[in-house]
This record gives C-alpha cells, structure tokens and sequence, in this order.
C-alpha cells in the first residue's frame, strides 16, 4: 500500500529544529513511491500571521523537501468541519455550553476531588442538564457558547472497544472519556484541532500520522471521532518532544532556535539535518 504522510504546522510562529524533525521523518517514511503532504492548520486565525506562512514554506524548501500542490490550508474549508459539526449534532452527540472558565472553575471548586484528564479538571456538566428551551432560548439572546461532545452518549453509541496503534507505544485501546464533555466547536470558530485534523487526515488518506508525544492522548479521542464518522484509522507515530542543552523544549517563540535563525547564523539545511536526524 502507498505510504501517504504529512507535516502539519500552525503558522503561529518560526519552525524550529523539532519541526524540522517531524517534517523529514514524515517525508523520508513515504519513501520515493508515497506521497508527502503538506497541510497548513490555521484554524486559529487571532494567532496565526502570513508572514509565519511564508517561512513554513522557505524553510521547508530550504531543507530539500518537496510537497504536493496545491495545499491544504484548513482556514479555506470551514464549511468542510461545519458539515462535520452538523454530522454529530444531527446524532444528538452536541450541547451548546453557556458556561464561562469562571463558571467552570466555581463549579470544580464546589464539587471538590474533581476528576481530572490530560487537560487538567473535568468539565463537570453544568450544561448537560439544561433544556432544550433553555438552550434555544439562550442562544436566541446573544449569549456566548461552546459546543462540547456528550462524551457518554458517544461511547454508548459506539457500543465497542476501539484500537489504534502507536509505532512507539505499540497497540492502544482508546480512551476517550478521559477528556470528559469535551469542546469541539466554538459559536464564532465552527471547528477545533480534533474535529479538523481527524477529517482531514481522513480526507487525505493518510496513512501514518507523525506528531509529538504531547499529543499522544489526543489520539485516543480522534479514534472515537474516526468511528462515530466512519472515517479510516491511520497508524501513528508520536515521536519525543526535542530539547535543547538546558533541558527546555523547542518552542517557536524561542527565536534562537528557529531554523530560520540557523540558516541566518550560517548555518546549512545538512547542518540542520544532520542535527535532525539525532532525534
């Protein structure tokens, strides 16, 4: 079967060497007879810059790497992740959520032990029990809300264990509802990493999905999201999150080690690929 691959970044800053990393991991596992994708995720528009999406571009290049055309920039195909969001409203697996981070935390702090996930404290439902005049009625007025998925209703629905496999970790059953009612949608923003990236990857058949180990248990919910929408399962491979001397992770607003820094201090992309392939 043709390996089919992709890197994946947000213009919200310079890539630096653990993007390099992932970029040439991804390329060199399709191999000369698969296919390497680029997809720009830029879903959040109040931090992503045009000139971020530039340096994606020249970067990568600089590097020797080679891509399919045109890209996909998923800022161009909210009306794709809104017919998704309508796909699970229509399974009644969506609430609207009025409730402000204050709101949640007062809430977490009166229950008190609240269950905690990868995210920290469980939402804890507030929103769950309203009616649906009340909800009508509150979206009527103006108020502000989230969408988050009816995680129990969802697992019910599913009805099975669910697997997927980590090239590192080897076979995972997933767990899901260690994200409680998670939020999928925003009233002004018709989609979230997790709804984007799983349709994505599913509309562009890809088969090993690379990705830093920060986003391991994220996985666990895009495979119930991949079940509840029919979409395939890809492999995965969850690689370690670089640091540099001082122990710190890489991180896009630490400028010296951004690859455009690098290449601006004299160094060459088989420098930088040579340091790559360390890790």
């Amino acid at each position: 079967m043709t390996a089919i691959t992709r890197f994946a970044p947000s213009p919200t800053g310079y890539l630096h060497l653990g993007h390099a990393a992932s970029a040439l991991f991804s390329a060199k596992q399709a191999g000369p007879d698969g296919r390497f994708l680029l997809r720009i995720e830029d879903i959040d528009q109040t931090r992503c810059r045009p000139e971020y999406l530039d340096a994606i571009y020249k970067d990568l290049a600089w590097l020797g790497l080679e891509w399919e055309v045109p890209v996909r920039v998923q800022s161009d195909h909210f009306t794709d992740y809104q017919a998704v969001q309508d796909r699970l409203s229509d399974m009644e697996l969506l609430y609207p959520c009025f409730c402000t981070r204050k709101d949640i935390q007062a809430e977490i702090a009166r229950i008190g032990n609240a269950p905690h996930g990868p995210d920290g404290a469980l939402y804890p439902g507030t929103c769950r029990q309203c009616s649906p005049t009340e909800r009508q009625d509150r979206i009527a007025a103006g108020e502000s809300y989230a969408l988050r998925l009816d995680m129990a209703a969802a697992i019910k629905q599913v009805g099975r264990e669910l697997i997927w496999f980590d090239r590192v970790a080897g076979k995972q059953i997933a767990t899901p509802e260690i994200f409680g009612d998670v939020v999928l949608a925003r009233k002004d923003t018709p989609t979230s990493y997790h709804i984007s990236v799983t349709h994505d990857d599913d509309l562009q058949d890809i088969s090993l999905v690379t990705r830093g180990e920060d986003l391991f248990f994220a996985s666990h919910l895009h495979r119930l999201l991949q079940e509840l929408l029919g979409y395939d399962v890809p492999e995965y491979h969850h690689h370690g999150l670089l640091t540099g001397p001082d122990g710190k992770r890489f991180a896009k607003r630490d400028k010296s080690r951004t690859l455009r820094s690098m290449r601006e201090d004299g160094l060459s992309a088989a420098d930088v690929i040579k340091l790559a392939d360390q890790f």
